[in-house]
C-alpha cells in the first residue's frame, strides 16, 4: 500500500459518501470545506484516480470509486473492531443485524438474499421484521432497526435517511383465476368489485392513485384500505376482489396460478425499491454483509421480470431491476 495513504484520507472519502456533500462531510469530521476538499484531492493525487463528481446536487462516485469504496468502509470497520477488541468491548450483537423488510421484498428478494448468507456469512445472524413503510421507517429512525429494504417512501418520510437503490418495481392489479373481470380486463371495471387499495401512508399509494388518474377513473367506492398482504391474499382468492399490489408480494402466486394480474400497462406506477439506512451512522461490518449479499443475488439474475402486455392475460413477475444509485435524503 502506498505509505502516502493515512486515516484521514479514508474517513473523508467514506463520510463524504455517507453524506453525499461536501459540507455536510467536513461538519461531521469537525473540518472545514477546503480542508476536506484537499483531502479528497490528496487521495485521488496518490491513487491516479478520479474517485467522484462533485455537482450542485452533492457528490457521485466515479466506476473507480465504487470500486475503492467498499474496501475503504471494510478497512474503518476492521480497525474499530480491532480497537474494540483490545479495549475488550467486542461482543457477539456486532455480528449481528436487524432487517426491516417491506412486504414486496420479504415474500420474493429475502429468502434468496439470506440463503446467500447463510452460504457466505453464516456468523451473521439476521433478525427481519415486517410492516408497512411508516412503521418500519419508524424503527428505523428510533434505532430498533439497522436497515430497511423496500420501496422508496415519500420525500417527507426520508429526512436523515440513505437510500440505495436496487431495481424498479410497479403494482400489479391482481385478482383470482377465473374472475369474471378476466374476459374483458379494463380498468374501468373495477368499480364493478371490491377493490383491495393501499392505505394513504402506503409507499404504493401515490403511484395508484397517479395510474387512476391518467386513465379517468374515480377512487373506487367499494375499496377496502389494507396494507395486509395476508388478508389481501385470502379475500383476493375466495371471492371477486381486485387487488393493487407490489408485484413482488404476489410474484409467487402468479407464477404458480394461484392469482392472475390483469393485462394493464402499470409503468406509471414503477417505483425503485432498495436500501435505507440512518445517514448519520457510518455503515457497520454487518450492514456491509447484508449490502452485498443483496447486490449478488440481484446480479446473479434475482427478479422483478417484466410484466404483460395489454394483450396478454398470463402471469407476471415485475419490472426489469434498475440500475442501483445511492441517495440520501436531508
Amino acid at each position: 500500500m502506498d505509505r502516502r495513504i493515512r486515516l484521514r484520507h479514508v474517513q473523508a472519502f467514506v463520510e463524504i459518501v455517507r453524506q453525499g456533500n461536501l459540507k455536510r462531510a467536513a461538519e461531521a469530521l469537525y473540518l472545514t470545506q477546503p480542508a476536506i476538499s484537499r483531502t479528497i484531492a490528496e487521495l485521488e493525487e496518490i491513487v491516479g484516480a478520479r474517485l467522484m463528481t462533485r455537482s450542485r446536487r452533492g457528490v457521485a462516485l466515479t466506476a473507480q470509486g465504487e470500486f475503492f469504496h467498499g474496501y475503504a468502509l471494510n478497512a474503518l470497520s476492521a480497525l474499530s473492531q480491532g480497537l474494540a477488541g483490545i479495549s475488550g468491548e467486542v461482543q457477539a450483537a456486532e455480528l449481528s443485524l436487524r432487517v426491516g423488510a417491506l412486504p414486496s421484498v420479504l415474500a420474493r428478494l429475502m429468502p434468496e438474499v439470506v440463503a446467500e448468507l447463510q452460504q457466505t456469512a453464516p456468523h451473521l445472524r439476521l433478525s427481519i421484521a415486517d410492516g408497512g413503510h411508516g412503521h418500519l421507517m419508524g424503527l428505523l429512525r428510533s434505532d430498533d432497526l439497522d436497515v430497511v429494504i423496500g420501496r422508496l417512501g415519500a420525500p417527507e418520510t426520508m429526512q436523515g435517511l440513505s437510500f440505495t437503490q436496487l431495481y424498479l418495481e410497479d403494482v400489479a392489479v391482481v385478482v383470482r383465476p377465473g374472475h369474471p373481470i378476466l374476459s374483458d380486463p379494463d380498468l374501468r371495471r373495477i368499480g364493478d368489485y371490491p377493490v383491495i387499495y393501499p392505505t394513504e401512508t402506503a409507499a404504493i399509494h401515490p403511484f395508484v392513485e397517479r395510474l387512476l388518474i391518467a386513465h379517468g377513473i374515480l377512487r373506487p367506492a367499494r375499496r377496502i384500505e389494507t396494507v395486509s398482504d395476508a388478508f389481501g391474499r385470502v379475500f383476493t382468492r375466495q371471492g371477486d376482489a381486485v387487488w393493487f399490489i407490489s408485484a413482488g408480494v404476489v410474484a409467487r402466486e402468479i407464477a404458480e396460478g394461484r392469482l392472475v394480474r390483469l393485462p394493464l400497462d402499470t409503468t406509471l406506477t414503477q417505483g425503485p425499491v432498495g436500501l435505507m439506512t440512518r445517514a448519520s451512522q457510518p455503515e457497520t461490518n454487518a450492514q456491509l454483509l447484508f449490502r452485498q449479499a443483496v447486490m449478488r443475488v440481484i446480479a446473479d439474475g434475482f427478479g422483478p421480470r417484466p410484466g404483460p402486455g395489454p394483450a396478454d392475460a398470463g402471469p407476471t413477475r415485475g419490472q426489469d431491476a434498475g440500475k442501483a444509485g445511492r441517495r440520501t435524503a436531508t
